[in-house]
Protein backbone atom coordinates (compact mmCIF):
# COMPACT_ATOMS: atom_id res chain seq x y z
CA UNK A 1 0.00 0.00 0.00
CA UNK A 2 2.60 2.30 0.34
CA UNK A 3 3.12 3.45 4.00
CA UNK A 4 5.34 2.00 6.24
CA UNK A 5 5.62 2.39 10.03
CA UNK A 6 7.94 5.39 10.15
CA UNK A 7 5.30 6.83 8.16
CA UNK A 8 2.65 5.92 10.53
CA UNK A 9 4.28 7.59 13.34
CA UNK A 10 5.01 10.92 11.47
CA UNK A 11 1.96 11.11 10.60
CA UNK A 12 0.47 10.72 14.12
CA UNK A 13 2.98 13.38 15.42
CA UNK A 14 1.49 15.76 12.54
CA UNK A 15 -1.81 14.85 14.23
CA UNK A 16 -0.84 16.40 17.76
CA UNK A 17 0.48 19.58 16.02
CA UNK A 18 -2.86 20.22 14.08
CA UNK A 19 -3.84 23.06 16.47
CA UNK A 20 -0.15 24.28 15.34
CA UNK A 21 -1.02 24.20 11.96
CA UNK A 22 -2.33 26.80 9.21
CA UNK A 23 -5.86 25.10 7.85
CA UNK A 24 -4.76 23.89 4.67
CA UNK A 25 -1.97 22.50 6.21
CA UNK A 26 -4.06 20.67 8.84
CA UNK A 27 -6.38 19.83 5.93
CA UNK A 28 -3.52 17.94 4.20
CA UNK A 29 -2.32 16.00 7.57
CA UNK A 30 -5.91 14.84 7.83
CA UNK A 31 -6.39 13.97 4.31
CA UNK A 32 -2.78 11.95 4.48
CA UNK A 33 -4.13 9.83 7.82
CA UNK A 34 -6.69 8.58 5.15
CA UNK A 35 -4.05 7.47 2.45
CA UNK A 36 -0.93 6.63 4.01
CA UNK A 37 -2.26 5.43 8.13
CA UNK A 38 -5.79 3.52 6.32
CA UNK A 39 -4.97 2.83 2.73
CA UNK A 40 -8.21 4.87 1.06
CA UNK A 41 -8.20 6.66 -2.06
CA UNK A 42 -9.18 10.68 -1.63
CA UNK A 43 -11.29 12.66 -3.65
CA UNK A 44 -11.59 16.11 -2.69
CA UNK A 45 -15.52 17.19 -2.39
CA UNK A 46 -17.39 20.16 -3.00
CA UNK A 47 -18.86 21.88 -0.01
CA UNK A 48 -21.96 24.20 0.39
CA UNK A 49 -21.93 27.85 0.15
CA UNK A 50 -25.28 28.79 1.52
CA UNK A 51 -28.30 27.60 -1.23
CA UNK A 52 -25.39 27.10 -3.71
CA UNK A 53 -21.99 24.76 -4.39
CA UNK A 54 -18.72 25.93 -4.29
CA UNK A 55 -18.78 23.90 -8.14
CA UNK A 56 -19.79 27.43 -9.04
CA UNK A 57 -22.82 25.29 -10.92
CA UNK A 58 -25.93 26.73 -11.19
CA UNK A 59 -28.92 24.87 -9.10
CA UNK A 60 -26.72 22.66 -8.38
CA UNK A 61 -28.09 19.33 -7.90
CA UNK A 62 -26.10 18.26 -4.89
CA UNK A 63 -24.97 21.40 -3.55
CA UNK A 64 -21.96 20.58 -1.24
CA UNK A 65 -22.02 16.48 -1.47
CA UNK A 66 -20.40 15.71 -4.69
CA UNK A 67 -16.73 15.30 -5.79
CA UNK A 68 -15.37 18.23 -7.92
CA UNK A 69 -13.11 16.55 -10.08
CA UNK A 70 -13.14 12.51 -10.15
CA UNK A 71 -10.26 12.21 -11.65
CA UNK A 72 -8.42 13.88 -8.81
CA UNK A 73 -7.91 10.75 -6.97
CA UNK A 74 -5.39 11.06 -4.50
CA UNK A 75 -4.80 7.14 -4.12
CA UNK A 76 -4.14 5.06 -1.10
CA UNK A 77 -0.52 5.25 0.03
CA UNK A 78 0.33 8.97 -1.07
CA UNK A 79 2.31 10.79 1.19
CA UNK A 80 2.36 13.96 3.22
CA UNK A 81 3.98 15.89 0.81
CA UNK A 82 1.88 13.83 -2.34
CA UNK A 83 -1.32 15.01 -1.01
CA UNK A 84 -0.14 18.59 -0.15
CA UNK A 85 0.57 18.91 -3.50
CA UNK A 86 -2.50 17.32 -4.75
CA UNK A 87 -4.75 18.95 -2.49
CA UNK A 88 -3.19 22.87 -3.50
CA UNK A 89 -5.38 22.56 -6.24
CA UNK A 90 -8.91 22.31 -4.17
CA UNK A 91 -8.19 24.15 -1.00
CA UNK A 92 -11.13 24.02 1.51
CA UNK A 93 -12.26 20.82 -0.47
CA UNK A 94 -14.78 18.72 1.68
CA UNK A 95 -12.81 15.16 1.89
CA UNK A 96 -14.32 12.50 0.25
CA UNK A 97 -13.88 8.45 0.03
CA UNK A 98 -14.80 6.52 -2.43
CA UNK A 99 -16.78 3.43 -2.43
CA UNK A 100 -16.52 -0.05 -3.85
CA UNK A 101 -12.79 0.11 -3.85
CA UNK A 102 -11.50 -0.57 -0.30
CA UNK A 103 -14.60 -1.07 1.26
CA UNK A 104 -18.54 -0.38 0.46
CA UNK A 105 -21.27 0.64 3.09
CA UNK A 106 -24.36 -0.72 4.30
CA UNK A 107 -26.59 2.34 5.25
CA UNK A 108 -28.96 2.08 7.86
CA UNK A 109 -31.03 5.21 10.36
CA UNK A 110 -28.61 6.01 12.65
CA UNK A 111 -30.46 5.39 15.80
CA UNK A 112 -30.42 1.30 14.43
CA UNK A 113 -27.05 1.73 13.53
CA UNK A 114 -26.09 2.60 17.02
CA UNK A 115 -28.11 -0.07 18.80
CA UNK A 116 -26.45 -2.62 16.12
CA UNK A 117 -22.75 -0.97 17.22
CA UNK A 118 -23.24 -2.15 20.85
CA UNK A 119 -24.81 -5.19 19.84
CA UNK A 120 -22.27 -6.27 17.45
CA UNK A 121 -19.16 -5.38 19.85
CA UNK A 122 -20.60 -7.49 22.43
CA UNK A 123 -21.11 -10.32 20.43
CA UNK A 124 -17.24 -9.58 19.44
CA UNK A 125 -18.00 -9.48 15.73
CA UNK A 126 -15.20 -8.08 13.77
CA UNK A 127 -16.53 -4.36 12.89
CA UNK A 128 -14.87 -1.75 10.68
CA UNK A 129 -15.56 2.01 10.92
CA UNK A 130 -18.71 3.79 11.20
CA UNK A 131 -19.59 7.18 10.14
CA UNK A 132 -22.53 9.17 11.17
CA UNK A 133 -23.98 11.49 8.64
CA UNK A 134 -25.82 14.54 9.32
CA UNK A 135 -28.44 13.31 7.69
CA UNK A 136 -29.25 10.75 10.42
CA UNK A 137 -27.49 8.06 8.58
CA UNK A 138 -24.76 4.98 9.87
CA UNK A 139 -22.60 3.97 7.64
CA UNK A 140 -21.01 0.52 8.04
CA UNK A 141 -17.72 -0.28 5.93
CA UNK A 142 -18.11 -3.64 5.08
CA UNK A 143 -15.69 -5.44 3.00
CA UNK A 144 -16.38 -5.03 -1.38
CA UNK A 145 -18.78 -6.43 -2.95
CA UNK A 146 -21.83 -6.28 -0.25
CA UNK A 147 -23.48 -3.96 -2.55
CA UNK A 148 -23.84 -6.33 -5.71
CA UNK A 149 -24.43 -9.38 -3.21
CA UNK A 150 -26.91 -7.43 -0.65
CA UNK A 151 -30.04 -8.92 -2.09
CA UNK A 152 -28.82 -12.64 -2.61
CA UNK A 153 -27.81 -11.82 1.34
CA UNK A 154 -31.20 -10.64 2.25
CA UNK A 155 -33.08 -13.41 0.70
CA UNK A 156 -30.81 -15.97 2.21
CA UNK A 157 -31.49 -14.19 5.70
CA UNK A 158 -35.39 -14.42 5.29
CA UNK A 159 -35.05 -10.35 5.22
CA UNK A 160 -36.15 -10.08 1.23
CA UNK A 161 -39.85 -9.20 1.76
CA UNK A 162 -39.47 -7.32 4.55
CA UNK A 163 -40.01 -3.45 4.89
CA UNK A 164 -36.57 -2.08 5.77
CA UNK A 165 -34.87 1.10 5.98
CA UNK A 166 -31.50 -0.55 5.23
CA UNK A 167 -29.32 0.15 1.94
CA UNK A 168 -25.65 -0.79 0.45
CA UNK A 169 -23.87 1.63 -1.23
CA UNK A 170 -20.99 0.81 -3.21
CA UNK A 171 -18.65 1.36 -6.74
CA UNK A 172 -19.95 5.23 -7.57
CA UNK A 173 -21.17 6.11 -4.50
CA UNK A 174 -19.01 8.61 -1.84
CA UNK A 175 -19.37 9.34 1.44
CA UNK A 176 -17.82 11.90 3.38
CA UNK A 177 -15.11 11.68 5.68
CA UNK A 178 -15.25 13.38 9.24
CA UNK A 179 -14.79 15.78 9.96
CA UNK A 180 -15.84 17.70 6.57
CA UNK A 181 -19.38 19.26 6.38
CA UNK A 182 -21.59 17.27 3.84
CA UNK A 183 -24.43 19.61 1.94
CA UNK A 184 -24.21 22.59 4.34
CA UNK A 185 -26.12 19.86 7.17
CA UNK A 186 -23.02 19.69 9.54
CA UNK A 187 -20.17 17.54 9.85
CA UNK A 188 -19.95 14.07 9.17
CA UNK A 189 -18.59 11.84 12.33
CA UNK A 190 -17.46 8.86 13.94
CA UNK A 191 -19.56 6.31 15.31
CA UNK A 192 -16.72 3.79 15.50
CA UNK A 193 -13.88 5.19 14.51
CA UNK A 194 -11.11 3.72 12.00
CA UNK A 195 -8.01 1.27 13.26
CA UNK A 196 -5.45 -0.06 11.83
CA UNK A 197 -6.81 -3.70 12.04
CA UNK A 198 -9.58 -3.37 9.80
CA UNK A 199 -9.40 -0.13 8.01
CA UNK A 200 -8.54 -1.70 5.24
CA UNK A 201 -9.77 -4.64 6.23
CA UNK A 202 -13.54 -4.50 7.05
CA UNK A 203 -15.60 -7.88 7.51
CA UNK A 204 -17.95 -8.92 5.33
CA UNK A 205 -21.90 -7.69 4.85
CA UNK A 206 -22.72 -11.23 6.33
CA UNK A 207 -21.69 -10.91 9.39
CA UNK A 208 -23.32 -7.94 10.03
CA UNK A 209 -26.30 -7.85 8.00
CA UNK A 210 -28.79 -9.88 10.28
CA UNK A 211 -28.28 -7.53 13.08
CA UNK A 212 -28.14 -4.70 11.24
CA UNK A 213 -31.37 -5.80 9.30
CA UNK A 214 -33.71 -6.26 12.29
CA UNK A 215 -32.59 -3.39 14.19
CA UNK A 216 -33.29 -1.57 10.92
CA UNK A 217 -36.73 -3.46 10.55
CA UNK A 218 -37.65 -2.33 14.08
CA UNK A 219 -36.39 1.55 13.81
CA UNK A 220 -39.19 3.13 12.50
CA UNK A 221 -40.55 1.94 16.45
CA UNK A 222 -37.67 1.78 18.22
Amino acid sequence: MGFTIGGIRELRTGSRRRGRTSGRAADCTHVAEFTGLWGWDVIPGARAVGPDCSCGVPRCPAPGAHPLDPSATVPAGATLDEVTEAWSRFPGAAVLLPVGRAFDVIDVPEPAGRRALVRLERMGLPLGPVVATPEGRAHFFVAPGAAAELPSLLYRMGWDDAALDLHALGPGAYVTAPPSDRAGLGPATWLRAPCLDTANRPPQARLLLGTLAYLAHRSPCA
